[in-house]
């Protein structure tokens, strides 16, 4: 399943709209991803419009479609350094949110001076990235884990537990999950689209597979708008990403985890960890199965290793002597 991406818009400067653009047809950037710079690079160029030309106008209302060349240009790393600081100051973003903000920018300005040659100094080349603390990812023991899927009921069910059972057992991205198309289904096998676009396989255990083996039974045949679509919803269309949502946070509350950080992404944190910890699973191979780009983010998980190096340190001979 392909999102739908619509690059270009009106009220963006055509500087902006050509970058999207590159993102999306040259580096093959994923839609949420473009979204993301588009979100971004659009506050930053309406913040600094304001600034320079002393508009007084809210943030939100400041045109930025007849930004030119000669405006870039003007742009200085103080003014990028201001822009982070209102972030920070007045939209109480997080470090997390300011560090994705400049990456935005100094991809931008990267491509404004090497790709299309609009600058010859590059004001972002200097700006640096908010130090980000290494969290560590909140994840259901085993037992909850459990616990969540034995609570699941309703008319939806047999939908439901597979979608649960999927996120446990496979840790897909929300994204992911309700792109599955059932030809995409072959025996133990599974191919998804991740980030950027990529394809990826995904084994099925035995609880995978009967899940959706219980779900298609049920699955409706009549009237069905996305008839390649693995999940759907109560309209017989693609299962969207918000009702995935809702229904995660509906069983873990039935289930009395009340915790509003078990979002689906968490329940990816979850089987990782499950793995990682119970399966023994090499960071290179969990790597594989995350779809991650770079091992060091699925460096996270080796967090529960600390748990053993603490009761090894505890089992030292002279750990009871003073």
């Amino acid at each position: 399943m392909e999102e739908h991406l619509e690059i270009y818009d009106e009220n963006l400067p055509s500087i902006l709209n050509d970058f999207l653009g590159y993102l999306y047809t040259i580096k093959g950037k994923s839609p949420n991803t473009i979204d993301g710079y588009k979100t971004d690079l659009r506050l930053f160029l309406k913040y600094t419009k304001k600034i320079k030309k002393n508009i007084k106008n809210d943030i939100d209302d400041v045109y930025i479609g007849d930004i030119d060349e000669d405006f870039i240009k003007s742009i200085r790393l103080s003014d990028l350094y201001s822009f982070i600081n209102y972030v920070t100051l007045k939209r109480d973003n997080s470090a997390y949110a300011r560090a994705r903000k400049t990456a935005s920018i100094k991809s931008f300005f990267n491509y404004l001076e090497t790709k299309v040659k609009i600058i010859k100094e590059n004001p972002a080349r200097e700006l640096e990235s908010p130090k980000i603390e290494k969290r560590h990812p909140v994840y259901l023991t085993l037992e909850q884990s459990r616990q969540l899927l034995s609570i699941v009921d309703g008319r939806n069910k047999e939908r439901d537990y597979a979608i649960l059972v999927l996120f446990l057992n496979c840790g897909l991205r929300l994204s992911e999950l309700v792109s599955i198309d059932i030809n995409k289904i072959k025996g133990d096998t599974l191919t998804v689209v991740g980030k950027g676009n990529k394809e990826r396989t995904v084994y099925l255990n035995s609880a995978c597979i009967k899940a959706i083996e219980s779900y298609l039974l049920v699955r409706p045949k009549d009237g069905v708008k996305d008839k390649d679509a693995l999940f759907l919803s109560e309209r017989k269309q693609r299962i969207s990403k918000l009702t995935v949502e809702v229904l995660v946070k509906k069983f873990i509350k039935k289930a009395g985890l009340f915790d509003d950080k078990y979002t689906p992404h968490k329940l990816r944190h979850t089987a990782a960890t499950l793995m990682y910890k119970y399966g023994h699973v090499d960071i290179r191979a969990l790597q594989q199965i995350l779809g991650h780009e770079s091992v060091s983010t699925t460096q996270i998980y080796t967090h529960i290793d600390d748990e053993k190096l603490r009761e090894a340190i505890k089992s030292n001979p002279l750990s009871e002597e003073n």
